[in-house]
């Protein structure tokens, strides 16, 4: 009887073993089967198409983001339905949602038009409110990506924005500026920059609002005084309000995506009879050309842009490709932040999987010093790259 039951034990744990073994090698057999055929695209036009597929279908059927680097962990949290962060996922639809107005912008594309207007309506009420109230800062870039809509009556979705602004006013701390988190007050994230500024400089122009573009404005200046590396335009990740030193890393590739993305679609919400635009004109500059300098040969930046070594993110290089399409407006960089930009977007497409989407961005940030070492699919990556694809600037 004894050794009946301890061959069962032993049984048991190989079975055991089995499964754990299966959950982790299942995942990265599939990583790797996706990876044959990398960036094999004939030419520029039957990427650009596999992008756009890849995104259509994604902003309807966005892929959950990793929130953890154990893969046996997150096969649990699939089974009890936690796998998915509405957080997280909230800027990755953003992003997707800013790609597709891109694109129609461009092409008055009807099949693109007709996916977001089902996304509209899964996510808005007929009264232009949210159906699922957001929690966190993140949303606000849906918001922001609302009010790019073409053709769209953006009074109607006064309830939604309203939302948004008071969940932001409720962040505001102590030195007027925007917290990233109630429980993480004191510090100011390089995030924000990306997720917020944008938002509160369109709505304030559109809705002839002054207040909310000095606050969504004054996010970046403060910014700049205190996260950057000294004498750089490097910004760290956060810097504390109260001892006004910063925290995390420096140089955090996505952190320059996120500043990328607030000074820019901020500078492009202001008119140029606005009195910040030439302010915030020479702040374009002046980042265009510090990250011009951190550019690999390649077209990539990698996810610590100063450490050569480091693995190359594509989320830091797409967001980083959008700005710079944009600086080029500038006449003085026009030349060399396309060059740039050309090169981003080879670099971008040398790293497409063959089901059109872009590999090898960095997951999710789990807290101040706690980066992502998992570099796989982000549809945040997708939509910054149909952006700048078929980014208008003139």
């Amino acid at each position: 009887m004894g050794l009946h039951f301890l061959y069962y034990i032993v049984l048991f744990f190989a079975f055991v073993i089995i499964v754990i073994t299966l959950i982790n090698c299942i995942p990265t057999f599939y990583t790797w089967q996706s990876r044959i055929f990398f960036g094999k695209y004939k030419d520029q036009s039957s990427w650009t198409l596999a992008v756009l597929k890849k995104s259509q279908k994604w902003l309807l059927h966005t892929p959950s983001i990793q929130t953890s680097e154990i893969k046996s962990e997150l096969f649990w949290r699939s089974i009890l339905g936690k796998h998915k962060n509405a957080t997280v996922q909230s800027w990755q639809e953003a992003s997707l949602l800013l790609g597709l107005t891109a694109y129609i912008n461009a092409t008055q594309d009807e099949k693109s038009k007709a996916v977001i207007q089902k996304y509209i309506k899964s996510n808005f009420t007929s009264d232009g409110n949210w159906k699922k109230k957001p929690l966190n800062s993140d949303a606000v870039m849906l918001g922001y990506a609302l009010l790019n809509l073409e053709g769209v009556d953006f009074k109607k979705y006064q309830p939604a924005f309203k939302f948004l602004l008071d969940l932001i006013s409720d962040l505001i701390g102590e030195d007027g500026t925007i917290a990233y988190r109630k429980h993480t007050s004191n510090f100011r994230y390089v995030d924000t920059i990306g997720l917020c500024s944008a938002f509160l400089v369109k709505y304030g122009i559109e809705f002839e609002n002054e207040k909310w573009v000095d606050l969504g404005l004054n996010q970046i200046r403060e910014f700049e005084k205190k996260g950057m590396f000294p004498n750089t335009l490097i910004p760290a990740h956060t810097y504390d309000i109260k001892n006004q030193l910063p925290a995390g890393l420096h140089g955090w590739g996505r952190g320059m995506g996120w500043y990328a993305i607030g000074l820019i679609d901020s500078w492009n919400a202001l008119p140029q009879s606005h009195p910040n635009k030439a302010e915030f004109t020479n702040k374009v500059a002046a980042f265009a050309k510090q990250i011009l300098s951190f550019q690999n040969s390649n077209g990539s930046w990698n996810w610590i842009v100063m450490e050569p070594h480091s693995q190359h993110d594509s989320s830091a290089t797409a967001s980083l490709a959008w700005f710079l399409v944009n600086a080029s407006k500038i006449e003085s960089l026009s030349k060399e932040c396309q060059v740039a930009k050309e090169k981003a977007l080879d670099y971008l497409k040398s790293v497409t999987r063959r089901t059109g989407a872009i590999d090898f961005s960095q997951g999710d940030t789990r807290g101040i010093g706690a980066y992502s070492q998992h570099f796989e699919i982000l549809p945040f990556t997708q939509g910054f790259c149909l952006r700048t694809l078929f980014a208008q600037t003139k």
